[in-house]
């Protein structure tokens, strides 16, 4: 573990059964990425319950809450803001609105074996690095972490076909993930973010076919989703209150929208969840 002088934290573990615990720790600011080096990883996430493989990562907050249903083996790397800002620095590894503040996805990665290989071989140099003690040891780590940082971008940009875009409809799509994880909650329609990134909201729509299935609504709403269960699950506040929280006026809007999404009403996934 590295702990600088200015509150940097940076961290490199090997997880197993009996230390799982790490994986919930939440500290302020950190992003993490847990890599899966065992078939069978049974892991809730945000009330979602996700089995991961061998050689799958995903990418997670300080925000996603985390359960620890089943694990075998993980490597887990995580590191907070002090350490290296990814939206100061975005133009150094372009993972904004895709691993890590990416609206309702959650990140999840499946390298090839010539990705995995590289992989491997950078986290080995960053094992050996985490053990040097002079003074160009933080660059050093900064360093490997980008290279970490920019292949698994490059990773979850061919898994989620971003290659059918040309490169500043990317940014596009990256720029309107990040907007959604900041304004969800008082902003639920397209034409909104379309206004803020000084486009249409069919440009969006035409953007996002190409992507896949969901449309730019459907990334919003699942997003609100994401933090509705959240708090329906692990706050004690009420369903109402929630509502507020979430941008809607009265409980009734919330209720009938969360019932649409969810199949069940606010209260009834309390309850099942309890």
């Amino acid at each position: 573990m590295y702990n600088g002088k200015n509150g940097e934290y940076f961290e490199i573990s090997e997880v197993t059964s009996e230390n799982c615990e790490l994986l919930k720790q939440s500290k302020q600011s950190a992003l993490s990425l847990i890599w899966f080096e065992s078939d069978g990883n049974r892991i809730t996430i945000d009330t979602k319950e996700h089995t991961f493989n061998t050689n799958t990562i995903v990418c997670l907050t300080e925000f996603h809450k985390i359960e620890v249903k089943s694990l075998n083996k993980a490597k887990l790397l995580r590191f907070n803001r002090p350490f290296y800002c990814i939206l100061d620095h975005d133009s150094e590894v372009g993972c904004k609105g895709i691993l890590f503040f990416g609206a309702s996805n959650l990140p999840i990665l499946n390298p090839n074996d010539k990705e995995e290989d590289l992989l491997k071989t950078v986290w080995k140099m960053l094992a050996l690095e985490m053990e040097s003690r002079d003074n160009l040891q933080l660059e050093m780590l900064q360093m490997m972490l980008k290279r970490i940082l920019i292949l698994c971008t490059r990773i979850y940009k061919n898994n989620e076909g971003f290659q059918k875009l040309a490169s500043n409809s990317i940014g596009i799509v990256r720029d309107f993930n990040f907007l959604v994880e900041q304004h969800f909650k008082e902003k639920h329609g397209v034409a909104e973010y379309a206004t803020m990134l000084h486009k249409s909201p069919k440009t969006l729509a035409n953007l996002f076919k190409k992507l896949g299935d969901k449309t730019p609504l459907q990334y919003i709403q699942q997003r609100i989703m994401v933090e509705a269960r959240r708090l329906l699950n692990y706050s004690e506040k009420n369903i109402s209150d929630i509502a507020y929280d979430l941008g809607y006026n009265d409980v009734q809007s919330f209720s009938r929208f969360f019932k649409k999404q969810e199949g069940l009403s606010p209260l009834d996934f309390r309850n099942n969840n309890a």
